[in-house]
């Protein structure tokens, strides 16, 4: 009897996960590594990732026409033509005084995360935090602070926030791949950044590229194109649905050179991240503290509220649990946040 070649063994438990894998195209999951469906070259090449890539833009901008009336309407053109809002002297010199002295001096549970050169650190807002820090509680019931940033990431609802340091220049490490122009996934979502220190051009600014956000015909191929080549690529983080660009592919999709956020303490920018952006590249070893929201939630809902985990007292203890969770079942999801102990925003 001749002898047959060796096959690959397919693995028939894989095949369970088939019903989750069609599932998840109707949610917020964008890794094209981890979903045979989303990553499949073939159905890209047909035009499913940019069509839900285009639906979810779709929905984003209809929740948002229902909430108009939390900004200002120069904020709202200011948005749809940018995709960021930027103000500077966002609070009141007394309250920006008083968040500062109350945020720079706190000390709290922090956990840091390592990437490359640069350690990000994060302290949450949890219930002990606020009652230490009177002047964050007021920050987070600032209508204006909440009308912008339910706008942006077209939901009613609050999003997660923490007090959050980006040190720069670890000792022998290799470069921070955040400084790649990125977008953080397929759909609209948000961040802010209220800085409570003074960022240089130099020293790991954000970035971003204005109207980055808006999907129009050139995004839509660009998206087109690097899905079918994401999930197999050499670039790790592209293939878990964070797509990277270069600079010199900007003008193709005619857009302009990133605008870059040096500014001085006390600026707010609200930026959809679905848009690309990065951290600036430091000269020398750097510290940045800010006040810092992330919203996201799955793309394709009709509605903009019905959060339950965003309702009063439940809102401010999702990060801790969060934590906790990723730290009991870290084998299967992970847990890239290091507890570090106690730590302020400033500590080196």
């Amino acid at each position: 009897m001749p002898h047959l070649p060796n096959r690959t063994a397919v693995n028939p438990l894989r095949y369970l996960l088939a019903p989750w894998w069609v599932v998840e195209l109707a949610t917020g999951a964008k890794s094209f590594r981890d979903n045979p469906l989303i990553g499949s070259r073939r159905l890209n090449a047909l035009g499913l990732h940019a069509k839900r890539v285009a639906l979810a833009y779709r929905m984003a901008n209809l929740r948002r026409r229902r909430m108009a009336q939390l900004i200002e309407p120069a904020e709202r053109e200011a948005f749809h033509r940018d995709g960021f809002v930027s103000i500077s002297g966002f609070l009141p010199e007394p309250a920006f005084a008083a968040l500062q002295a109350q945020v720079l001096g706190h000390q709290g549970a922090a956990r840091e995360m390592v990437q490359g050169d640069t350690i990000t650190r994060r302290i949450a807002l949890d219930p002990p935090a606020l009652a230490a820090l009177p002047a964050a509680r007021a920050l987070l019931r600032n209508p204006r602070w909440q009308g912008l940033i339910r706008y942006v990431g077209s939901y009613d609802t609050e999003p997660l926030v923490y007090i959050q340091s980006i040190l720069t220049h670890r000792h022998d490490a290799p470069p921070d791949p955040q400084t790649k122009l990125h977008a953080d996934t397929f759909h609209p979502t948000v961040k802010a950044w209220l800085f409570l220190t003074d960022v240089a051009e130099d020293e790991g600014p954000l970035v971003y590229v204005a109207g980055s956000h808006r999907r129009d015909t050139a995004r839509l191929e660009w998206e087109r194109r690097r899905s079918m080549e994401a999930r197999d690529g050499p670039d790790f983080l592209s293939g878990r649905g964070s797509l990277r660009i270069d600079e010199e592919e900007l003008a193709a999709l005619g857009l302009p050179k990133p605008t870059i956020f040096a500014v001085k303490a006390n600026t707010l920018v609200v930026a959809d991240t679905s848009g690309f952006h990065a951290r600036g590249p430091a000269s020398r070893p750097s510290l940045r503290v800010e006040m810092w929201a992330y919203g996201r939630r799955n793309p394709f809902l009709p509605w903009t509220g019905l959060d339950v985990t965003g309702l009063p007292g439940l809102a401010e203890r999702r990060v801790p649990f969060n934590w906790r969770l990723h730290d009991r079942l870290s084998k299967w999801l992970g847990q890239p946040w290091a507890a570090v102990g106690r730590k302020r925003p400033t500590d080196e």
